[in-house]
């Protein structure tokens, strides 16, 4: 039995699903259901009896101890998280709450499991914890791309949040020996995504002709990887990752936002999807302290594990783009006004 939280979310149930395919273990999925996390995501699974699902808040301590106590899971890998940078800017609080203290919740009850187990089943756990690039800041057009010896320097409340619980995840490890991974991701891109996030954002204004809007000039340089690698490299992480390493999981596909949307357009019209007169690019004022570019140094991951991405992005791109074709009633739904509403969310 492992257990998963955030598994509602984008990259959570794209893992889980992976999971399911690829093995015979049960998977135990925490997820409190905000705004971002949709069951529907795992609806292919639901009735699978490796399955189990439990709704639970991360910063309830009390539950979390009680739901690793009854399921005993032989490692825990940690997704749930506030994700989106413009909300921290307007609502840092819930960032602050979520991936700062229900991190601490969730590492703390589990250093009370882990202490309680035979010395064999000590050995053989992992705490697998994923974050993200941004928890490094800013890089210049010019500067060799983070290694996982770069200082913390991050610049919104969404990263410090997610820097704050690495750094949580690490002092567990070297002051308590629990044995954790801590893995920093580029942006990741395919099936579930939130529409929020710009790619699936565009691909919904594609479809409801509406323009296309890009912050600034569309400068911005983001490294782009299909959540499906994503995933393959957290499976092998889990199997043969070391304690108390953090390993940047990236593709080496790097690209300016204008190029992205760009890009996007073409690939739709590949595949006949109308392209409105409204569907153009419109540029808006740029967000506070918005990162000039992220770039991964991701050699550590392949020199160890072997792992490399897979997926280049013209394919990982058409494939995405033909999955919300498909699934235009994920985007409407995600994306309506009344959905959001009920969460107590502004819009």
């Amino acid at each position: 039995m492992i257990i998963v939280t955030g598994g509602a979310g984008f990259i959570g149930s794209n893992f889980i699903i992976d999971w399911i395919k690829s093995c015979n273990e049960k998977i135990l999925n925490i997820d409190a259901l905000t705004y971002a996390g949709n069951l529907e995501n795992l609806s292919s699974i639901e009735n699978n009896k490796q399955y189990i699902f439990k709704e639970a808040n991360l910063c309830d301590p009390s539950l979390v101890k009680e739901i690793i106590e009854s399921y005993k899971p032989r490692a825990i890998i940690n997704f749930a998280a506030e994700s989106h940078v413009d909300r921290s800017i307007s609502s840092p609080y819930e960032f602050i709450n979520t991936n700062i203290l229900g991190t601490y919740n969730l590492l703390d009850k589990t250093l009370e499991y882990w202490n309680g187990l035979e010395k064999k089943s000590k050995d053989n756990f992992k705490f697998i914890h994923i974050s993200t690039d941004e928890v490094y800041g800013s890089l210049g057009k010019e500067d060799n791309a983070f290694t996982e010896r770069h200082p913390y320097q991050p610049n919104s409340p969404y990263s410090a949040s997610k820097a704050s619980s690495d750094h949580l995840v690490r002092a567990y490890n070297k002051t308590y020996l629990l044995p954790t991974i801590v893995t920093n991701c580029s942006n990741n891109y395919g099936p579930f995504q939130f529409p929020e996030k710009l790619i699936p954002k565009i691909l919904y204004n594609i479809f409801n002709n509406k323009e296309l809007p890009i912050y600034s000039k569309g400068h911005n340089i983001r490294e782009w990887i299909y959540v499906k690698d994503h995933c393959d490299a957290l499976y092998k992480l889990f199997l043969r990752g070391r304690s108390g390493q953090s390993y940047n999981v990236g593709s080496n596909i790097n690209l300016k936002n204008i190029d992205l949307v760009k890009k996007i357009l073409e690939l739709c019209k590949k595949q006949k999807i109308e392209i409105g007169a409204k569907s153009k690019i419109s540029f808006i004022k740029d967000r506070p302290g918005h990162d000039l570019r992220y770039a991964l140094n991701s050699n550590k991951i392949k020199k160890e594990i072997n792992w490399k991405n897979k997926t280049n992005i013209n394919d990982g791109l058409f494939q995405t783009i033909k999955w919300y074709k498909n699934n235009k009633k994920f985007l409407k739904r995600t994306s309506n006004k009344i959905f959001t509403k009920r969460l107590g969310l502004k819009v």
